[in-house]
């Protein structure tokens, strides 16, 4: 059987009851739309990360695009992120009508060179969308000077950073909104899509509240501004208010299977392992290591049944679907550097003991023999 990345077949044996009761629970309920599991867990989010506010959305995506609408963004602002990032992140600011500017990122943890923001700053610039990358947070203290300096807003991707923390802040905290996916690969996925924004902000949260639900918010048939479809579920609710009571297990589980990588591969020649920044509280979405002869690892370890995936292989900027931006293969040196290096060994909560052997195991082989 081939190893994969990502697997929520052992995770569902383990949870299956509780699962299905949270099923049954909302087919029982009489509310199928914006009803009790929604409320619930918007209350134990926002709860979560210590704030007073979470709206419900329908996928990650969507919750980085209505929370930037609801910080304040408009068409023709321009809006400071990174290419070294999953698509949907730059795909929600396009969405939004918003001009996305990159920097590049960080050559020893991959994440946002805050250095490099203050220059990317133009009157236009009305926000900073920060990428808290693979498990770990942007260093915050820097980008918030600078966004207070010029009276930016800021808006935390946070999709694969649940549960992390920066010097003490869970992330989503840090900012004017903090956006989630629940896609079912994520430290806290659900059974299909699903996303949420937290915030401390009261007007945030009433914006948020009208946008997701058509722009209605006093009546159902009264439209106070144009706004979108992008309710969660019910049932995909019910399932992650079960899920986040088990999150932090689901952190601790991931942190050990990263130790045993650390173990085990730390001492080969060549291979890069994820490196912790300050401050920072590592859930480790994804176990990115980095070599130089990236495709080769991966061509052998196919002989071993170990299909791994390269988050990311192609950097946002260089995609044909963002060349009316200008940006040119170049710009951004390690990012794109980065895109030829990368890649991502299995890594989930109920990673089997033997399978975490068998890949270390084929992994030494491999990096030894090149």
């Amino acid at each position: 059987m081939t190893i994969k990345v990502w697997d929520y077949l052992p995770e569902y044996e383990r949870e299956k009851a509780d699962v299905l009761d949270a099923v049954e629970t909302v087919f029982r309920s009489g509310q199928l739309i914006l009803g009790p599991s929604v409320r619930g867990l918007e209350e134990e989010f926002a709860a979560y990360h210590g704030l007073p506010h979470c709206v419900g959305v329908d996928n990650g995506t969507n919750a980085i695009e209505l929370g930037l609408e609801a910080i304040g963004v408009r068409p023709g602002d321009e809006v400071i992120t990174v290419a070294n990032t999953a698509a949907p992140t730059v795909v929600a600011i396009d969405a939004a009508g918003a001009v996305p500017v990159f920097v590049d990122v960080r050559d020893d943890d991959f994440l946002m060179d805050t250095d490099q923001l203050a220059a990317s700053i133009t009157p236009r610039t009305k926000a900073i969308a920060p990428v808290h990358l693979y498990g770990q947070c942007v260093d915050m203290a820097p980008l918030r000077r600078l966004a207070e300096e010029h009276g930016l807003a800021v808006l935390e991707d946070c999709a694969q950073s649940h549960g992390a923390r920066h010097h003490g802040q869970p992330a989503g905290t840090m900012g004017d909104a903090g956006a989630f996916s629940f896609y079912p690969t994520k430290v806290l996925g659900a059974y299909g899509d699903g996303g949420a924004v937290v915030t401390a902000r009261d007007d945030v949260d009433r914006v948020l509240r009208r946008l997701r639900f058509y722009g209605m918010e006093k009546d159902y048939y009264v439209v106070e501004t144009p706004g979108h479809n992008s309710r969660l579920d019910e049932v995909q609710a019910e399932i992650l208010r079960r899920k986040l009571r088990r999150l932090d297990d689901y952190v601790a589980a991931r942190r050990a299977v990263a130790e045993r990588y650390r173990e085990g591969l730390g001492d080969l020649d060549g291979l890069v392992l994820p490196r912790v920044a300050a401050g920072n509280d590592h859930v480790y979405y994804l176990y990115v290591v980095r070599h130089e002869q990236r495709d080769r690892i991966l061509d052998r370890l196919r002989g071993y049944d170990i299909a791994l995936n390269v988050s990311y292989r192609w950097p946002v900027h260089t995609m044909t679907g963002f060349e009316h931006l200008g940006w040119r293969r170049g710009s951004l040196p390690v990012t794109e550097r980065l895109a030829g290096e990368i890649f991502s060994l299995p890594m989930y909560p109920a990673l089997p003991r033997d399978v975490q052997d068998k890949v270390i195991d084929a992994v030494r082989q491999v990096v030894t023999d090149l």
